[in-house]
């Protein structure tokens, strides 16, 4: 017994069976493609522990490989995918306390993984021990927008990310520079109802008169040049003190 699929399937007949497989392939290869992505992305963003520079740094960092140096598939060093070479320039992808992943030039091909730190260096005396302040930093970052909060020291951009657009913003331009105040305000509707009586039968019901908005919350934030300086939250609002991280760093190398 053939099931068709097609309210009309006898619109295919006159098609050659290799121009239909070619179709079909057509059809379900980018999907396919577009699942893989979606699904590699998500693994890649979903470790805690790894912050990943192009979504922290506008400029990319670049480092000099100075020893020919083992590429591992994870963070933990358990799958290995081939050697780095030696005297070359990397570009730097993600870190944690203890790995870099880098993406350059393998012993064989190009290749992205992770790599002890030992096989870097830069012309910056302080770019490691800075590059561990950017680490605790940005995991402290990405706590925050997690849990939708905002504190002093974040830059625009990462207030964005945790609260979306602001509902007011105020901007002032001086000769040194921008400062200003976003709020973020939350609002509740309440339902205003009426009690009428019907004139048929004697009985009272409730009937909606009209639906308001009210505040149910603000968060305040002020900025100067790109970086809060200051937030006010509304009483209900409020989770204990402010909190304030290490302002975004810069780096040379």
């Amino acid at each position: 017994m053939a099931i068709s699929f097609f309210e009309n399937p006898t619109i295919f007949t006159s098609m050659k069976p290799e121009l239909v497989a070619l179709m079909a392939a057509l059809l379900i290869s980018p999907l396919e493609a577009q699942i893989k992505h979606v699904e590699r992305k998500s693994l890649l963003d979903a470790d805690p522990d790894v912050v990943y520079l192009e979504q922290t740094l506008k400029k990319p960092i670049e480092l000099k490989v100075i020893k020919e140096a083992p590429v591992f598939s994870d963070k933990d060093g358990q799958h290995r995918l081939g050697t780095l070479k030696a005297n070359q320039t990397v570009r730097l992808e993600a870190i944690t306390e203890k790995i870099y992943r880098v993406r350059g030039q393998g012993t064989r091909d190009g290749i992205a993984g992770w790599v002890a730190t030992w096989a870097f260096t830069s012309t910056d005396p302080d770019f490691v021990a800075n590059l561990k302040l950017l680490y605790q930093r940005q995991i402290q970052v990405q706590a925050l927008i997690a849990a939708k909060d905002v504190a002093v020291g974040m830059t625009l951009d990462e207030v964005t990310l945790s609260k979306g657009n602001p509902t007011k913003t105020t901007v002032r331009k001086t000769g040194t520079g921008e400062s200003g105040r976003w709020e973020f305000i939350t609002y509740i509707e309440i339902k205003h109802y009426t009690t009428t009586i019907d004139p048929q039968t004697g009985q009272a019901f409730r009937q909606l008169a009209y639906v308001t908005q009210e505040e149910k919350s603000r968060t305040a934030v002020e900025f100067e040049n790109d970086v809060v300086s200051a937030v006010e939250e509304s009483e209900d609002h409020k989770g204990g003190a402010v909190r304030v991280i290490v302002p975004p760093l810069l780096f040379r190398w």
